[in-house]
């Protein structure tokens, strides 16, 4: 599995972390259930569980056209009290009953839960109407979940996922800034328009069109479909704070040349593992907060690393046949010829 530092192609001047994904932020997890069966299963979940704890969160409707449950409480409240779920539009419903159940088990039992499950539309690739995404394929995901490195591309929610005309899917990057702090971010793929598509600014789906490799086996260049950024950070951020790095994935995206059309369903999710303890049984709770005056490299290293995930996303990602046709991959060779002409 190829990245994009493997071909060279870095993204902004603040370095990765480890893993250069959203699991170099400690004790972030992810997990996948991938499904491909027969001519037109191709979907599956993926999981992204932090600490058994809650945390500030913060989130950003870009475009709203598609779903990311649980957001009303996350606004209200400004925490996130649940694993993630990604998987595709049609199957929300019980990925989101399935980490209910599985809210259940151990300490909390019996405790309520709104669980934060978003989507994208894979019905292009998959058979989206069978409902093939089942209770024990989340069960299997947050029994996968591992931190280090994560399989990316056409894996988990991001099987059946088409972005900017290629095969998509699910991608992560990270950032370390200058005070150590780490920015983690994973993307659920499956927007934007060929000819829109640029790297490191370059218009590289202007320069490997479809002449050199065809598009989906309909009119995919109108750009229709979505994207899910989650974002991870150590940074001792409040609610407040985490809501403004969520809007900064706007920049990533729009570096790539997704613009948030109509059809798309582009949300953002950003949650800090900086302050712990919030659920503690005290009157008065003792906090951290990063000065304002100290939150733009954070901003800088989440643009980057969204901007990165998509790339990593699309360079993943393997030519897939699915239930109306194939969708091809982003040829490495090709985008790198396309970069060498800026």
């Amino acid at each position: 599995m190829a990245r994009a530092r493997d071909l060279g192609i870095e993204i902004g001047a603040l370095p990765p972390g480890p893993e250069n994904a959203i699991t170099d932020v400690d004790g972030i997890r992810v997990g996948h259930t991938t499904l491909i069966e027969g001519d037109s299963i191709r979907t599956g979940v993926t999981v992204v569980v932090p600490p058994p704890e809650s945390f500030f969160a913060g989130a950003h409707r870009i475009n709203g056209n598609g779903e990311l449950t649980g957001l009303e409480w996350v606004r209200d409240s400004g925490t996130l009290t649940t694993p993630i779920g990604l998987t595709n539009t049609h199957s929300v419903g019980v990925v989101r009953d399935a980490l209910v159940a599985a809210a259940q088990h151990g300490e909390g039992a019996d405790h309520w839960s709104l669980p934060v499950v978003g989507e994208t539309w894979d019905g292009f690739l998959n058979d989206i109407n069978g409902f093939h995404v089942k209770a024990e394929h989340v069960a299997s995901a947050l029994y996968a979940a591992r931190d280090g490195a994560v399989e990316e591309g056409a894996v988990g929610g991001g099987t059946g996922m088409v972005c900017h005309g290629f095969k998509g899917g699910i991608g992560t990057a990270s950032r370390v800034v200058e005070d150590g702090s780490t920015i983690g971010v994973l993307v659920q793929a499956n927007h934007g328009r060929r000819a829109r598509l640029r790297v490191n600014g370059a218009p590289v789906g202007q320069r490997v069109g479809a002449s050199l490799v065809p598009l989906p086996e309909r009119d995919w260049d109108g750009g229709s479909g979505s994207i899910i950024v989650l974002i991870a950070t150590d940074a001792p951020l409040l609610p407040g704070q985490c809501e403004r790095l969520a809007r900064r994935a706007s920049f990533g995206i729009a570096r790539t040349g997704g613009m948030g059309e109509h059809t798309s369903g582009d949300f953002a999710l950003c949650f800090a593992t900086g302050n712990r303890d919030l659920d503690a049984d005290e009157a008065v709770l003792s906090l951290r907060m990063l000065n304002d005056t100290r939150i733009d490299p954070l901003y800088e290293a989440t643009i980057d690393a969204v901007e990165e995930s998509i790339l990593n996303a699309l360079l993943a990602a393997e030519t897939l046949t699915g239930r109306l046709g194939t969708v091809h991959a982003l040829p490495h060779e090709l985008l790198v010829e396309a970069l060498r002409l800026s």
